[in-house]
């Protein structure tokens, strides 16, 4: 008769399992950030980074949120840290509201969901409207973060090219005729990465154009806020508000760290994007949008955005500058009028992406083109995004110099 093991015995030592096998389908598509990636690159000592999207810490107002958190914990203080609803704190949904009627918006409070952040937005969009049956119009180049939220969702994308005054136009109705595509994303205003406005005349005719489509539109406007060069135009939003989505967010203006931002539409598919929502985090943080509304009805804003711009427009005018002495004539860039970023494109046959390491061995980072391209487009390795927000114009000018002479040397 065989013995029984002895339950006291040392169990078999488990080897390392394969997660592999566990994943669902979709964790295939996710792809990391380049900039998250990059982050832990740029932390070196002597490291100039134009890579992230970061605006200029003393910028910050600090005072003002000092100010601001004292009052909400002594007025506040348990309903400040306590749970709250989906869609937001009431006052300051009121707020962003109020603030989308001065550009034009029709909208009320029911029409505003707060979101940690509006790439929490993009999320909720893809998880709502993106599965892969109709693809999702984008532009060429486009946000990366959008990308990256929405190939979790197996989405599918068609694409239209950019120029100086944004999205081409030419052809645009046959391709949505032909693709179907569900919605189209635009960032009109100082965009990112290109840096580019859409004109006011081709803001007309892409509306005229998306009337006729089976299609709505989702309109990114982190930037609007911050032009120092020319007037504001009109949101695409105020010209066609029945079938658009606006997401704002709270990150440029006031500080990107209380992860803050917004959708506003239709009241029907804010009701939808509150389902969305409520299984990812319940709400977003009170006690941060208690904050953010005080800020705002302090009445700092405007001198506040005053400033930011003032700082914007020096460190663009110092990164152009720099450019044109340090930078081969052959490398073409944008002229943003606004916003934190420009776009270079470099002469045949260079390459971002396989210059990146030279640049980082040189201390100077940038993000390479094909983080902003659905993959598989060859032209995407052209180009580079550059940030100017947050550098110093000294500090732009040496990190400049130092690019220049990698894609000088990699010319010869």
């Amino acid at each position: 008769m065989k013995s029984m093991p002895s339950i006291l015995s040392a169990p078999k030592k488990e080897t390392v399992p394969d997660w592999n096998r566990w994943y669902a389908a979709r964790a295939g598509r996710l792809r990391s950030s380049a900039i998250r990636e990059l982050l832990k690159v740029i932390s070196q000592p002597g490291m100039i980074s134009f890579a992230g999207g970061m605006p200029a810490p003393e910028s910050f107002p600090l005072s003002a949120f000092r100010e601001a958190c004292e009052k909400v914990l002594a007025r506040e203080g348990p309903a400040a840290l306590q749970y709250s609803a989906t869609e937001g704190y009431g006052p300051l949904r009121e707020f962003v509201a109020g603030s989308l009627r001065t550009k034009g918006i029709p909208c009320q409070v029911e029409n505003v969901l707060m979101t940690s952040g509006s790439q929490q937005a993009l999320d909720l969009i893809g998880k709502v409207f993106v599965d892969g049956s109709r693809p999702a119009c984008v532009e060429r180049p486009t946000y990366l973060g959008a990308l990256q939220a929405w190939d979790s969702y197996a989405a599918e994308y068609i694409t239209v090219p950019l120029d100086d005054e944004g999205i081409v136009l030419e052809g645009v109705p046959e391709l949505l005729e032909r693709s179907r595509p569900r919605f189209m994303y635009v960032l009109p205003n100082f965009h990112n990465p290109a840096g580019v406005s859409l004109s006011l005349a081709r803001r007309r005719r892409l509306v005229e154009i998306l009337a006729s489509a089976e299609c709505f539109l989702l309109e990114d406007d982190p930037y609007a806020e911050l032009c120092f060069e020319g007037g504001m135009l009109p949101p695409l939003a105020s010209l066609m508000p029945e079938r658009t989505l606006y997401l704002g967010t709270f990150s440029k203006i006031l500080a990107p760290g209380i992860r803050l931002g917004y959708v506003a539409g239709p009241q029907e598919v804010i009701r939808k994007l509150v389902q969305a929502k409520q299984g990812v985090d319940l709400h977003t943080s009170t006690f941060d949008q208690m904050v953010a509304c005080e800020v705002g009805r302090m009445g700092i804003l405007p001198a506040h955005i005053g400033t930011v711009r003032d700082i914007y427009r020096e460190r663009c005018a110092a990164m152009l500058t720099a450019m044109e002495s340090h930078f081969p004539d052959a490398v073409r860039r944008t002229r943003p009028k606004g916003g934190l970023f420009l776009w270079a494109t470099l002469p045949e046959p260079l390459d971002s992406v396989e210059l990146l390491s030279q640049a980082i061995a040189a201390g100077v980072a940038y993000v390479p083109g094909p983080s902003f391209y659905p993959p598989g487009m060859d032209e995407a390795r052209r180009h580079l995004r550059l940030n100017f927000s947050y550098c110093g114009p000294e500090r732009i000018e040496e990190g400049i110099r130092r690019l220049g002479a990698v894609f000088t040397r990699a010319m010869q």
